[in-house]
């Protein structure tokens, strides 16, 4: 996360930014049964980052680092699991996380030309957020709503039967 205050591309770290987060992942993981088994720490892994991300919204390196140490787990284990789980991500998200399903009956019906729309009318890519962190734009591959395709969530909220005209009254929602 750069520095808000004047734009540089200096680190902030959460952890020293959000202590009353850092305390309540520390409470999440001091509730943990630890123990010196290796595998069974591993096996924690997955609960610690989804409270992280719960807690700080995405899983910045210093997150991670803290994670790792808590479970004497080296950082390519952390790496692994989030890199591996489309859920995890290590960049901040808008505010509304706008995914459009490119799942086949999705992408059959359109997806394509609707994720073309929101690019467009958003301004960014697949993966990115906006600069202000109000909109993050991303596919995802199903949501099991086939019979409502083409899909697009925001958030929690789905929208079904959507058409590139819908775009714009989307992002209004929005706001």
């Amino acid at each position: 996360m750069a520095c808000s205050g004047c734009g540089c591309k200096e680190r902030v770290n959460l952890l020293e930014v959000y202590p009353e987060k850092r305390r309540a992942l520390d409470e999440y993981i001091d509730q943990l049964p630890l123990c010196e088994d290796m595998e069974r720490q591993k096996g924690f892994l997955i609960g610690c980052l989804h409270k992280a991300q719960e807690i700080f919204g995405y899983l910045p390196l210093e997150v991670q680092e803290c994670v790792g140490k808590r479970l004497r787990l080296q950082q390519s284990d952390i790496y692994g699991v989030i890199s591996f789980y489309s859920f995890f991500t290590d960049q901040p998200v808008g505010k509304y996380k706008i995914n459009v399903c490119t799942g086949t009956a999705c992408f059959v019906r359109g997806a394509d030309k609707i994720l073309d729309g929101f690019k467009s009318a958003l301004g960014l890519e697949d993966g990115q957020s906006s600069a202000d962190l109000k909109f993050t734009l991303s596919t995802i591959r199903c949501v099991g709503a086939c019979s409502l395709a083409p899909v697009v969530m925001v958030n929690d909220r789905v929208y079904g039967n959507v058409t590139p005209k819908m775009v714009s009254a989307i992002i209004k929602d929005c706001e």
